[in-house]
């Protein structure tokens, strides 16, 4: 089955966002990246200046994207963060290192709970979301919230058309555009060693923006791996019936003081949804145990 068609994949709602890396220098970074915004389920990517020339294209890019070649296929270059930020009205900045002049420092998780809310959130009377005004609702740099960037996804009724920003693996971004961006988003890792490179920090953020999308909705059961027909309750009396029998001929269970053995053993085996199969293999080894003990001289 592929991600696609899986349930919880289908109840995702989508909404605009844009993955922006900024002079990034390896293609597999690239790559890797659309990867992990296909398996969230996100696709706009847009490179400003890659230090690599046709890094969409690179050989790399594609064998690190590993099916996700479609979002590298759909990406844009941009020269100017004016352009890569055109119809955005809330910018992100993804960095380890904080900055003196930074704008408000949170978590991936404040931050894609805002993204998704603000995205899917009808406007409010007064025409801005209400998930809009928790963390910043002014458009980054000087980018009116009204303009689109052309052949991009248009937020149509929704308020708020979001972007992360990563910078080069080595540099990170620079505190220019920090500085134009709403928020910066510090990943709380380990302190003693939170180097996360370009593909994984992105993951860390879609993976957020992607459950805060999907809130309390619960995955259906998963058709992964073999279920076979849950034991019927007559089955399952037979196999207890079996079962204190063959404990009884090993000398396991003192039918004149079985206590609460049984019982105990019920709720064990009533806590794992016991399948026909499953019942029988007991009673197999219920069979094994009754005949070994009936051999003479054992």
């Amino acid at each position: 089955m592929t991600l696609s068609t899986t349930p919880l994949f289908q109840r995702l709602p989508l909404f605009p966002l844009r993955v922006v890396l900024v002079e990034t220098s390896r293609p597999g970074n690239i790559g890797s990246v659309a990867r992990a915004m296909k398996t969230m389920g996100f696709s706009e990517l847009v490179l400003v200046n890659p230090r690599i020339e046709g890094a969409l294209q690179h050989e790399e890019a594609v064998a690190f994207a590993s099916g996700a070649q479609d979002v590298l296929a759909g990406a844009r270059v941009v020269a100017t963060m004016a352009e890569a930020l055109d119809g955005i009205n809330f910018a992100a900045a993804v960095s380890a290192r904080l900055r003196e002049f930074s704008p408000p420092v949170h978590t991936p998780r404040e931050v894609a709970q805002h993204v998704a809310t603000g995205a899917l959130a009808e406007q409010s009377p007064a025409g801005q979301s209400v998930a809009a005004q928790s963390l910043g609702s002014q458009s980054p740099g000087s980018q009116s919230p009204g303009s689109q960037s052309p052949g991009s996804q248009s937020p149509g009724s929704q308020s708020l058309y979001s972007a992360l920003l990563f910078g080069n693996e080595r540099f990170g971004l620079p505190n220019e555009i920090v500085e134009r961006c709403n928020v910066l988003v510090n990943i709380p890792a380990n302190p003693e060693y939170s180097s996360l490179n370009l593909a994984q920090a992105a993951q860390v953020l879609l993976y957020e923006c992607r459950m805060a999308a999907i809130g309390d909705a619960a995955p259906a059961a998963s058709p992964v791996g073999f279920h076979g027909d849950a034991a019927s309750q007559a089955q399952i009396e037979g196999m207890y019936a079996h079962l204190e029998q063959a404990l009884v001929a090993i000398g396991f269970l003192d039918a004149d003081n079985p206590r609460k053995l049984m019982p105990r053993l019920k709720r064990l085996f009533a806590r794992t949804g016991l399948e026909t199969e499953e019942v029988n293999i007991l009673r197999g080894i219920a069979r094994q145990m009754m005949a070994r003990e009936r051999k003479p001289g054992e």
